[in-house]
């Protein structure tokens, strides 16, 4: 079996337990010299059956924002044997996948951790996990098997946290601390071990976590020593700690009676009470933060490294292009973090699809220049080959240019034909746009804590008075992406003719 790739991190920035910090990490693979680097804080990209919604790999070529990949598995599981485990050779999952092994670092879970629909209970020796097919049972022994078949460069070790209707008993709580903990010990048994994730369990309540904590850092002794060995506490073998917002938000909601009093401050206190008793050194990362707000809360009052960037992703679903920057370049009023490119508003608009940012063509402008494949086009430098038709059987030579040649940026009134005519086009050069929009940012973010901390907490106020926190525009982007898929399909002239009648009776009165 092949050894996994040399997992570490290292803080690049002396930092308190809570707050602002740099780090760096480091993947090197068995039998190679170079090390992928990602630094920190940064950004992690959710993908659905392995694959980065909207984008193709030859998009993945074109995206440097891309660099940590995470995969949930159960789409996988309506085979048995799932399929990515039937991959031979090296770096199987990257191969089945398209991942370049130089390039990306790729995860798996076991679940989406941006799902939260109600599932049967967990059992003591299962997971609840859903699939194409329905809800699937997951033991960790056969969650083991999958990991050592799929070899990932980083594995969320299976956890107990309960997605039935909150709130929970105090005997719900001890069960989850007690499975959760017996899992990660499976995981760490592999003759071959992985680089571990584990997920902080105890839900909203401190004590719990607290414990959850402790049992971490508990000598072992016995036969629950001898199956780690050479490991004598599990946390010993956890390269870094994971926290997934959506059950602990939907656990306050149920104690508050309303979501509109729920606030990530409310949050903050049990990440704390998770890391309270454990090593700064190791990686925090979040998953399902919603606005670049969130991200710096959690940056100022944690000192989270990686955050999922799902919600930029989803933006690129309802046809908003990101427009923010960390720091602030110029004050003003209060404006959206992004523009909903749906709105008639962009029919004749030409601009590039940020303010905050130029292409490389533009002229007449200070900003930065944003990379992404629809602000900054790239002339390939080869032929593009698709199937069986390569240089060897035509005959040719693949075609060299000399330096990069970059196109025109591509405008904001192109992708709003291109939404309204249902072109897919469109949510992938929206795609490519958000993620590097959101890589930018945590740059902004890095420089800013390498080269004035102290201004950290100005900086943070000022991005807050200047973007719009509500994030608004996403609401008036749903609601306009639904009424553009109303508007084909079955019952489209129904409903057009239901609209009109509205319109006229509004008029009228």
């Amino acid at each position: 079996m092949t050894q996994p790739a040399s997992f570490t991190f290292s803080l690049t920035s002396p930092t308190a337990r809570y707050g602002p910090r740099l780090g760096k990490i480091a993947l090197r693979r068995p039998g190679s010299t170079v090390d992928l680097q990602i630094p920190t804080p940064g950004l992690l990209t959710a993908t659905s059956r392995g694959v980065v919604p909207h984008l193709s790999r030859d998009h993945h070529r074109l995206t440097d924002a891309i660099r940590w990949v995470n995969i949930p598995f159960e789409t996988f599981l309506e085979h048995n044997p799932p399929v990515p485990t039937l991959q031979p050779g090296q770096n199987p999952l990257h191969t089945f996948l398209g991942f370049p092994p130089g390039k990306h670092l790729l995860s798996i879970s076991a679940r989406d951790p941006y799902d939260g629909r109600e599932m049967p209970p967990n059992g003591k020796s299962h997971v609840s996990v859903y699939c194409l097919r329905g809800v699937r049972k997951l033991s960790p022994t056969d969650w083991s098997s999958y990991v050592l078949s799929c070899q990932p460069d980083v594995v969320f070790a299976l956890s107990d946290i309960p997605f039935t209707d909150p709130p929970y008993s105090q005997k719900r709580l001890t069960k989850s601390i007690e499975r959760s903990a017996t899992w990660l010990s499976t995981i760490l048994r592999s003759e071959t071990r992985q680089n571990v994730f584990v997920q902080m369990a105890g839900g909203t309540c401190l004590p719990a976590r607290k414990a959850f904590s402790d049992s971490l850092l508990e000598r072992l002794d016995g036969p629950e020593a001898d199956a780690i060995k050479p490991l004598t506490t599990l946390d010993e073998g956890v390269r870094g700690y994971t926290f997934d917002l959506v059950p602990l938000r939907q656990c306050l909601e149920t104690q508050a009676k309303t979501s509109h009093t729920l606030s990530h401050h409310e949050i903050v206190p049990l990440i704390k009470t998770s890391l309270d008793p454990l090593s700064e050194q190791k990686i925090r990362l979040i998953n399902s933060t919603e606005s670049p707000h969130e991200i710096l809360h959690y940056i100022s009052h944690v000192g989270i490294d990686i955050f999922d960037a799902r919600w930029a992703q989803r933006a690129a679903d309802i046809g908003v292009a990101l427009d923010f920057a960390f720091p602030v370049r110029s004050t003003g009023a209060q404006k959206d973090i992004g523009h909903c490119l749906y709105d008639t508003q962009y029919t004749l608009d030409f601009s590039p699809l940020a303010d905050s940012f130029r292409g490389a063509l533009s002229q007449g402008s200070t900003s930065p220049i944003c990379p992404c494949a629809a602000c900054s086009p790239v002339v390939p430098a080869t032929r593009i080959y698709h199937g069986a038709d390569t240089p060897v059987v035509l005959g040719e030579e693949p075609r060299k240019e000399a330096g990069t040649i970059y196109r025109p940026h591509v405008s904001r009134a192109y992708i709003h034909h291109l939404l309204h005519t249902h072109e897919m086009s469109a949510h992938a050069l929206l795609v490519m746009h958000n993620l590097a929009v959101l890589d930018a940012f945590f740059a902004g973010v890095r420089k800013l804590i390498s080269d004035a901390p102290e201004r950290w907490e100005a900086e943070v106020l000022k991005f807050s008075e200047e973007y719009d926190e509500s994030v608004t525009v996403f609401h008036q982007a749903r609601a306009s992406w639904r009424e553009v898929e109303l508007a084909r399909g079955k019952g489209r002239l129904a409903r057009e003719k239901e609209k009109k009648d509205a319109e006229g009776l509004a008029t009228a009165a």
